[in-house]
């Protein structure tokens, strides 16, 4: 398997004169990700964790849930493949129903998670998870920390710069897990791919930190594995915040140093003085 981290060489322009340099590059390759031996979606990803990205995929489209709704997943091998970017998913036939439907006809770049839909409608994915009775409580000073924390467990974005991160979260600020990948929705689809594997879905009780901005699609991805708050460096988009405000999801964005935004569900975070 290709590593996450690449070496480059380069030349380095400084007041108008060059030098030659080496630099270290995220890595960025295609994933091939089918279904029952037919091809679902392609994504541009950072190698390494594949099985947890393509899982947690699998989780954010509407195709597994539980442990039983993933029979298999293998890398495949042929004369004419890379058999580290080709990974086949075996599915019952409710999950390959749902395949159907959710099909993307063109490739899921780096940063963008829905692009390719076949239908509009289907951006809207109904979860199997309610978290709107979800019991959450976190302190604002444990919001305010996972920022830091997150950026702790950067080893890739250490070497690159290149990458986003996505780190689930205890209310205490204890991490869960970790992921790194050059596209912010792969390192979400990694943590719930993870949690998946780990059969702890759904994340009651947990916080989706995330390096970028809040989008739809994340909030859409942490509604679908039942993670009650989501956390941005950056600022949510409105329809992120709308769709947040009707799933019962705490969205915080902007979260720096001591402050951030509550866009919806603020009730979740302790400590905050009444309005």
């Amino acid at each position: 398997m290709t590593k996450p981290v690449q070496r480059r060489r380069l030349t380095r322009v400084t007041d108008g004169t060059s030098a030659p340099r080496h630099d270290s590059l995220a890595t960025e390759e295609p994933l091939e990700i089918r279904v029952n031996g037919s091809q679902f979606a392609i994504t541009m990803r950072t190698p390494g964790d594949d099985f947890d990205l393509v899982a947690g995929f699998c989780v954010s489209e509407g195709i597994a849930a539980a442990p039983e709704d993933l029979h298999a997943m293998r890398y495949c091998a042929g004369e004419q493949e890379n058999t580290y970017n080709i990974i086949d998913v075996t599915v019952p036939t409710s999950g390959a129903v749902v395949a159907a439907v959710r099909e993307r006809h063109v490739y899921t770049s780096s940063s963008c998670g829905v692009c390719g839909l076949a239908s509009i409608d289907a951006v809207a994915t109904t979860s199997r998870f309610d978290v709107t009775d979800n019991d959450l409580q976190v302190p604002s000073e444990v919001i305010s920390a996972l920022p830091d924390r997150l950026r702790d467990e950067q080893a890739i974005f250490d070497s690159t710069g290149g990458v986003h991160a996505a780190g689930l979260f205890m209310p205490d600020g204890r991490a869960l897990c970790v992921r790194e990948d050059v596209g912010r929705h792969n390192a979400v689809d990694k943590v719930v791919g993870w949690a998946w594997r780990e059969n702890r879905l759904p994340l009651t009780g947990t916080v989706l930190q995330v390096s970028g901005r809040a989008s739809f699609e994340l909030v859409q991805k942490a509604a679908m594995a039942g993670i009650p708050a989501l956390a941005a460096v950056s600022a949510p988009s409105s329809l992120a915040a709308d769709l947040a405000e009707r799933s019962g999801i705490t969205l915080v964005g902007f979260s720096r140093g001591t402050t951030f935004n509550v866009y919806a569900h603020p009730e979740r975070i302790t400590d905050l003085d009444p309005p």
